[in-house]
């Protein structure tokens, strides 16, 4: 029995944590299961260490818009793995998570998403103080998003709402919604904030649902915003495992191969184009 150990490169939040962590899990267990049903004679095991990388959206203040949008929390990851053997050992990464929505759809020299996780639901989740809806929500709210995207269409729907730009990780942002501030969401490593934090400030927050789901915080959302009221983003809810392009190792193709979710990969393929 041979065995093989990657690195697995993923943002410090907690939610990018559980992500790679879903990543890991399934991987190994699937990549098992192929070997036990294909009866190799000589097993190999896999095994996966996660390592954190800080990427520039958590260090810079400022709209998200203005840093970049689409790409800032993928490009340390994206360095990492195309350091590749010229990494110290301390900073190698042979496979990175992204949330698919994150990675620019123009292809990256030198990578391949290796992999596309099956979906969680792609929707996007209001929070809301009392159990507020979007239609119930008294005129002259504060709805924190940092996503151009979810501030046009809520405005398109209630545009007597004011959209105040939100920075930080999902415990951070429900942590603003008043009500929330002691309801034990859990604590995170902040995102650095585009204004000084208020806890409680806001009257709710819109945020993807996948998200809250993988955190175990579904239960926070007052609605689940429908596809004409907020269309996702293009791959939402769609995690995606980067790799080196070419790279000769025929256990981490394997590994990654079993993860891949063929419905996933051609809904969001076709997403990404249009987007593209």
């Amino acid at each position: 029995m041979s065995h093989h150990e990657y690195i697995l490169g993923t943002r410090g939040s907690a939610l990018a944590l559980t992500q790679s962590r879903i990543a890991a899990e399934t991987v190994i267990s699937l990549y098992t299961e192929h070997q036990a049903h294909h009866g190799a004679a000589d097993a190999e095991v896999v095994d996966f260490t996660l390592r954190t990388v800080k990427t520039e959206g958590d260090v810079l203040t400022g709209p998200l818009a203005n840093l970049g949008g689409t790409g800032v929390f993928a490009a340390a990851l994206r360095q990492r793995l195309l350091d590749g053997e010229n990494a110290s050992e301390e900073n190698r990464v042979d496979m990175a998570v992204h949330s698919l929505k994150d990675l620019p759809s123009a292809p990256c020299p030198g990578l391949v998403i290796a992999a596309t996780l099956k979906r969680e639901d792609p929707r996007d989740a209001l929070v809301a103080r009392d159990g507020l809806t979007v239609d119930t929500l008294p005129k002259g709210s504060r709805v924190g998003t940092g996503s151009p995207r979810r501030a046009a269409q809520l405005l398109a729907a209630r545009p007597d709402l004011e959209v105040v730009d939100l920075r930080g990780n999902v415990p951070t942002r429900l942590a603003r919604v008043r009500g929330l501030e002691v309801v034990g969401v859990g604590t995170d490593e902040p995102v650095a904030p585009s204004r000084a934090d208020a806890a409680g400030d806001l009257d709710a927050v819109v945020l993807a649902l996948s998200g809250l789901r993988r955190l175990g915080l579904e239960h926070c959302a007052s609605e689940v915003l429908d596809l004409e009221t907020m269309l996702p983003a293009p791959a939402q809810g769609a995690l995606a495992v980067e790799a080196r392009a070419g790279e000769d190792c025929t256990e981490l193709a394997r590994a990654a191969a079993a993860l891949d979710d063929e419905p996933t990969r051609l809904a969001v393929t076709a997403e990404r184009a249009l987007m593209a």
